[in-house]
């Protein structure tokens, strides 16, 4: 898991993130979400070190990341996969190059063995036959998944995904939520996902924090956010009718549960 202790991160004298505590759990879609300037950004940024914190601590499996010296961070980072907004593809290179890079890079073994982990990560996500396009060959979908095939081949801890449904349609979107949720339980991966796709949050949200104004607003899971009485995450989530609508369907589905009454009946899920 990856716990944040009350970080604190300004620029200047703009203070951005406000003593924020979370824990992203292991073998779980974690979420961060909140309008353009809450600080989700920044606080994805410290988590893997882009960004170094003011204060507070941010630790990796109970090991404290920001009190580590750069070898320390470095065989820490070597255990993240990242998957980009814009899928970040080298256009010369082609996909199973793409892939092959980051065993080029930290990678052991020989090259028969890097060569088959390439294709094993290439199959899993259904791109087996895409081996020996470029990118410019291929779909935008296609292209998230070489991005998320080259994030799982150093066989990572951590998943980091800045918005991976931006620009994609909403069926393609869906497709990639269903595979990084398999993947992360299927590894047992720590994921945390930047996101302002209201689908992710509904469908894999099985960890989301809310941010608002640099601090913590809100935290649950996305059964939790179906009952929440917080006005601002209401506000966010649920902007439109048609989402409030959506909203009162699935709390009536819910209720349905005798089993999810009965969690929702118990001290503290008020």
């Amino acid at each position: 898991m990856i716990e944040l202790q009350n970080i604190k991160k300004g620029f200047g004298d703009k203070e951005i993130l406000k003593g924020v505590s979370a824990v992203m759990e292991s073998g779980k879609v974690n979420l961060i979400i909140g309008a353009s300037g809450s600080g989700k950004t920044v606080m994805m940024k410290c988590i893997v070190g882009l960004i170094k914190v003011d204060s507070g601590a941010i630790r990796y499996d109970n090991q404290d990341f920001t009190a580590m010296d750069d070898r320390e961070k470095k065989e820490i980072r070597q255990q993240i996969g990242m998957l980009f907004q814009g899928s970040a593809l080298f256009d010369s290179m082609t996909v199973e190059q793409n892939v092959m890079f980051p065993l080029e890079m930290f990678g052991t073994g020989t090259l028969k063995e890097k060569k088959k982990r390439v294709e094993e990560c290439l199959e899993r996500v259904q791109l087996k036959d895409a081996a020996k396009k470029f990118p410019a060959e291929i779909s935008g979908g296609m292209k998230k998944r070489v991005g998320i095939a080259r994030a799982i081949v150093l066989n990572p801890r951590y998943l980091f995904c800045d918005e991976p449904n931006s620009g994609l349609d909403p069926q393609t979107s869906l497709l990639i939520d269903q595979l990084i949720k398999e993947l992360t339980v299927e590894y047992n991966i720590t994921t945390v996902i930047n996101t302002h796709d209201m689908n992710t949050v509904m469908e894999s949200g099985d960890h989301i924090v809310y941010m608002y104004q640099g601090q913590k607003q809100w935290e649950g899971s996305n059964k939790d956010i179906v009952f929440s009485k917080d006005q601002k995450l209401n506000d966010f989530i649920f902007a439109s009718e048609f989402l409030r609508e959506a909203k009162e369907m699935r709390q009536l589905d819910m209720f349905k549960d005798k089993n999810w009454r009965d969690q929702l009946g118990k001290p503290g899920n008020q």
